[in-house]
């Protein structure tokens, strides 16, 4: 049984519906910007789907409302399924916040099921189970991170994971302080030194975007400079993705998507697919409910799946 008990109840007619292309963008795409979506690729000529489909509902329905399931037909949808190379069926995707972030080929054991329908759900539950001792030095950390303290902020973390080492939001908070006093070793430093256990959660993930982003500041030119470059010459895209980087640098996230979804709009293949590579550590720098995160990865989905 899956225990998420931070979950809303949900009837299964909100939790687990059938998709076609039309309702794509509404039931998958823009309802995985709060909830994460798994989307079921599935044939009625399929004979693991039979087994595969019934278990992940079962699976969904259990999780009471830290997710959610889309079924897709893919004989009634290959825009979709071709769009996501799907070559195989039953295929199965986890969408959160607009991408695919996990998925499988294949039927599996329920147990695995399971396991992977609490991983997804995991990614919208967002909340850090924090020592309740510890709640308040985390609060008040924080606090003087965003009042502009970072050297007691900086302090204060130290402080608390000498009491819990592997505590996830007071590693981020560190990296995050010794970033805000501009000393990018120092916040990798801290990052690396981060316990394996905890080195791939959403929180060091995001300080890991946080410093390579700090790492391409540090060398961004001026953002005057690079404006006047681009008004000469706007389809200077390796211009544009500079000015993107140094607005990023200055403090101008906002202005930096829109610059990189231009560049993604005009060729999205340009330089390996620069731009929505530089998207995608901006937006898991920033926090999930961030309103540019949202945005950006709203616009860069409808932009992928047009």
């Amino acid at each position: 049984m899956i225990e998420l008990g931070q979950a809303p109840a949900a009837s299964n007619d909100d939790l687990i519906k059938d998709a076609t292309e039309a309702t794509f963008m509404a039931d998958v795409i823009e309802q995985s910007q709060t909830v994460p979506v798994i989307v079921d690729f599935w044939a009625p000529w399929c004979g693991p789907c039979k087994t595969l489909g019934p278990a992940l509902e079962a699976s969904v329905t259990a999780a009471g409302g830290a997710v959610k399931m889309v079924k897709m037909d893919v004989d009634q949808n290959q825009g979709i399924a071709g769009q996501l190379q799907i070559q195989s069926i039953p295929t199965v995707y986890a969408f959160w916040q607009g991408q695919p972030v996990d998925g499988f080929q294949g039927a599996l054991p329920g147990s695995e099921i399971d396991a992977f329908v609490t991983r997804v759900a995991a990614m919208g539950n967002g909340a850090v189970q924090d020592d309740g001792d510890l709640t308040e030095a985390l609060e008040a950390a924080q606090a003087m991170l965003d009042d502009g303290d970072a050297e007691d902020a900086a302090q204060t973390f130290a402080a608390i994971l000498g009491e819990d080492p592997v505590n996830v939001v007071a590693y981020a908070g560190l990296v995050a302080a010794h970033l805000a006093m501009d000393d990018v070793d120092q916040a990798e430093a801290v990052l690396n030194g981060a316990p394996a256990e905890i080195a791939s959660t959403p929180e060091l993930e995001a300080a890991h975007a946080q410093i390579e982003l700090a790492k391409q500041a540090a060398d961004a030119g001026p953002v005057a400079e690079l404006k006047a470059a681009l008004e000469a010459n706007p389809d200077d895209l390796q211009v544009r993705f500079d000015l993107a980087t140094a607005l990023h640098g200055s403090g101008q996230t906002e202005e930096a998507v829109s610059q990189l979804l231009e560049i993604f709009r005009k060729d999205r293949e340009w330089n390996d697919g620069a731009a929505k590579a530089q998207l995608f550590t901006i937006f898991d720098a920033l926090t999930p409910q961030d309103p540019i995160a949202l945005n950006g990865r709203r616009k860069l989905s409808s932009m992928i799946f047009a």
